[in-house]
Order: structure tokens, then C-alpha cells, then sequence
């Protein structure tokens, strides 16, 4: 399956704005035979918009999702989104896949919430583990900061997660984690892992780009620069058998050794 990753922050402040974005991004993913095209953390609204986080804030089956699926449909790809979800009172940071028919897959809310910005806006997320089925592909999701928790990719693993598809708002000084630890988590865990980040400077933050895909022989398949791109890499199954059929990392656990982990 062709994935694309879309690295932008968009308009932050505007989802009008960054669903025409979205629109345009699905149009050249399509055209180049993509089934699958991942935006970064909170794409839908801006990341660093402060108290509009809350206002702008949907339900996951809210008038955004439904023109999320509305652009999925017309260009026949599944759409990974990162946006504010309101629940009641709770506000989470949230990733939502929406398939090529229009139906929602997969939400995940992060579970592990970075800073005092973060701590300040979202609710954590209670769910380690969220699946869904795409193209024969068991895709996985988490958010930016989760990833950096070997026992989150772990847990997808032993759950048979091919693709780990992580939105993410990257900044610096924390470039390595693209750079350094994807493509290691991608090669001991046996899966792809699409890791799409956000660009350029929003309040405090400055974001750092490099959005990669990492394959399961830990090589890295496509990685965007510092700027507004659209990249494109392969999941193939195929590779990705031979790989885990080669690699017994897996198999060869221990867990009766790792009860102090916990």
C-alpha cells in the first residue's frame, strides 16, 4: 500500500482552511496511487492555538469528520487526521482513520501528553491498543510523544499492528527522534511505522519537519525536509513476512523476566 505523508501546519486557527489543504494534499496522493495519506498532530486546527484548542474542539463524529470522509470518498484513500476531541467536558488529543468508503475506522486519543501545554489543554487517553483493518494492512495508531515509549510500539506489535501510523508535532531540539529512534522502533518491533510531523515556527514551538517513513529492516523508506511536502513510500506485506520470518525478536521474548517493568 502507498502511503503519503502530509507534512504541514496548515493555517493554524482554521479548519476551513487547513480541509482545503487536506483536500488538495488527498487530490496528488490519489494521482500518484496512494490508499493511505497521514496528516500531523492536531492538523485539523493548529497545534499552539492556546485557548481555541477547546473551541474548535469536535466530537469524532462531528461536521469535520464528515468532510474528512466526503474527501476520502471522492479520492477513493483511507485518511489519517490529528484533531481536538471533545467528549463531554474532556478535551483529547486525537487521531482519527477514516477509510476510502467514508467510514470511520479508528479513533485514538494520546495517551501520554508532553509538557505543560499539553497537561494544560487534554485529557490523556485511556487506550493503548487501537486497530483497524486497511487494504489486508492491520494499521495502528498513536500520537507524537507516545511513540517514545518503546512499551506503546511493543504493545502493537504483540498485537499484530503491520503499520504504526504516528501524527506528530516534532519540535526542536528533538529532531533525533525522527532521525534516530523511528527506524530502530520500526526494525525491534517487525512493522512500518509513518511518523508525519508538522513544520516551521507556531507560539513557542518550532517544528521540526523530517516526517518518515521507517520499514521493518529498519531502513528508511522516504523522509520529507524542513519544509511544506507531500512524500510517498510502499508498505509491502510481502517484505514485511520475510522480515519478521528473519528477525525472532518476538518470539525470542523473555515475559516472565519483565514482571519489574511494570
Amino acid at each position: 500500500m502507498r502511503s503519503a505523508l502530509l507534512q504541514s501546519s496548515g493555517r493554524p486557527g482554521s479548519t476551513v482552511e487547513n480541509l482545503k489543504v487536506l483536500d488538495e494534499a488527498a487530490g496528488r496522493a490519489a494521482a500518484a496511487g496512494a490508499g493511505l495519506l497521514v496528516t500531523p498532530e492536531m492538523f485539523l486546527t493548529g497545534y499552539a492555538i492556546g485557548d481555541d484548542i477547546a473551541r474548535l474542539a469536535e466530537p469524532a463524529d462531528g461536521e469535520c469528520a464528515d468532510a474528512i470522509a466526503e474527501i476520502a470518498t471522492r479520492y477513493g484513500l483511507a485518511v489519517v487526521y490529528g484533531y481536538p476531541e471533545r467528549d463531554g467536558d474532556a478535551v483529547f488529543n486525537s487521531a482519527q482513520l477514516i477509510s476510502a468508503d467514508g467510514t470511520r475506522l479508528a479513533n485514538y486519543r494520546k495517551t501520554h501528553l508532553f509538557g505543560c501545554f499539553e497537561r494544560d489543554h487534554f485529557t490523556p487517553g485511556g487506550q493503548q491498543v487501537v486497530q483497524a483493518e486497511i487494504d489486508g494492512l492491520r494499521v495502528g495508531l498513536l500520537i507524537c510523544y507516545d511513540v517514545e515509549f518503546p512499551e506503546n510500539v511493543r504493545a502493537h506489535a504483540l498485537a499484530g499492528t503491520d503499520l504504526l501510523v504516528v501524527p506528530t508535532a516534532q519540535m526542536h531540539p528533538f529532531q533525533f527522534v525522527a532521525q534516530s529512534m523511528i527506524p530502530v522502533r520500526a526494525f525491534e518491533n517487525q512493522m512500518y511505522v509513518a511518523y508525519v510531523n508538522r513544520v516551521g515556527r507556531e507560539g513557542e514551538f518550532e517544528f521540526v519537519g523530517l516526517s518518515t517513513l521507517a520499514g521493518p529492516d529498519g531502513v528508511t523508506r522516504t523522509r520529507a525536509g524542513r519544509g511544506d511536502e507531500l512524500v510517498l513510500a510502499d508498505v509491502d506485506p510481502v517484505l514485511l513476512a520475510a522480515s519478521r520470518e528473519a528477525n525472532p525478536y518476538l518470539t525470542d521474548r523473555r515475559p516472565g523476566l519483565y514482571g519489574s517493568l511494570v
